[in-house]
């Protein structure tokens, strides 16, 4: 059976698929990293790289060895973090997935006082829609998630805030106006429940689409389009921080008259909680949010 020193070389090869890049990673020389391998190919009594000139190709057995090893390098993460825990002191890696417009605008502070705090914590951050969030939840690449919407979820879920949705704009100082104008609706891509929550409240607020669409692949694309007079967006409340001069900003409101409000959630599995990086982080949040943003 490999070591998991030998695990670990299997696993950058595989990420590198290059024998000169892993060596280098592996601060080895090529012919004993050469050597090494064939020592593990004949442990396994198989095959697992084909070299060319463009590189490395696994083999199939390869394909299902470096999966058994992908596996066993991750739970043995776990199990050190778990030790790690058991000692004195906040350390260890906090791995969060969090919702790209949560990264941008709220999560910094947060994060610094974590830093400043604990430093001998380290962060693992990844950003992205709440969908791509909540899979990497699911598949146990992060100890925690924050996300935006309502989510179904059966772990830990904590409330951190929400925040309401304005119609934002240069020249449209009233709803009214939107059934005139023939500025473009500058829309940025996001989560389908985020989008169906934009055109419920749209339908109900008018009869017609909008004139003219300009859609964005970032809300910040989006908020400086909108900022600049380009045309007008609908941008939630957590993305304007007061500092924006001579812009109208009309709250979106329900059937009932009331702010539509967007919800943010910081989730989890209980297991992640019993760690003390992600134990302290969540204490951290939680105060963070009633203090207010």
């Amino acid at each position: 059976m490999s070591s998991l020193s030998e695990f670990h070389l299997l696993s950058v090869l595989a990420q590198e698929m290059n024998m000169r890049k892993a060596s280098e990673r592996l601060f080895v020389s090529q012919p004993a990293l050469s050597q090494r391998l064939q020592s593990i190919e004949k442990d396994w009594a198989a095959k697992l790289f084909i070299r060319s000139q463009k590189g490395l190709t696994l083999t199939p057995q390869g394909e299902e060895i470096i999966r058994f090893v992908n596996g066993v390098l991750k739970e043995e993460e776990k199990v050190r973090e778990s030790i790690r825990s058991m000692e004195s002191g906040v350390s260890g890696t906090l791995k969060i997935a969090v919702a790209t417009i949560v990264g941008q605008h709220w999560l910094p502070k947060v994060l610094k006082k974590y830093i400043e705090r604990y430093p001998q914590a380290k962060i693992s951050l990844v950003t992205g829609w709440s969908s791509e969030i909540l899979k990497s939840l699911y598949d146990q690449q992060v100890h925690i998630g924050i996300i935006r919407g309502t989510p179904e979820w059966k772990g830990k879920k904590i409330h951190l805030f929400e925040d309401r949705l304005f119609l934002v704009d240069r020249e449209i100082s009233s709803m009214e106006e939107v059934v005139k104008t023939d500025r473009p609706f500058i829309q940025f891509k996001s989560d389908s429940n985020y989008y169906q929550e934009i055109q419920d409240w749209w339908h109900r607020q008018f009869t017609f689409p909008p004139k003219r669409t300009v859609v964005v692949d970032q809300i910040e694309t989006c908020k400086q389009m909108a900022i600049n007079g380009i045309g007008y967006a609908i941008l939630p409340e957590i993305t304007l921080n007061g500092e924006e001069t001579e812009i109208y900003k009309l709250p979106l409101l329900d059937q009932d008259g009331r702010p539509i409000k967007r919800d943010t959630w910081l989730l989890g599995y209980e297991s992640a909680f019993e760690l003390k990086q992600v134990r302290a982080f969540t204490e951290l949040v939680s105060q963070y949010s009633h203090e207010g943003r």
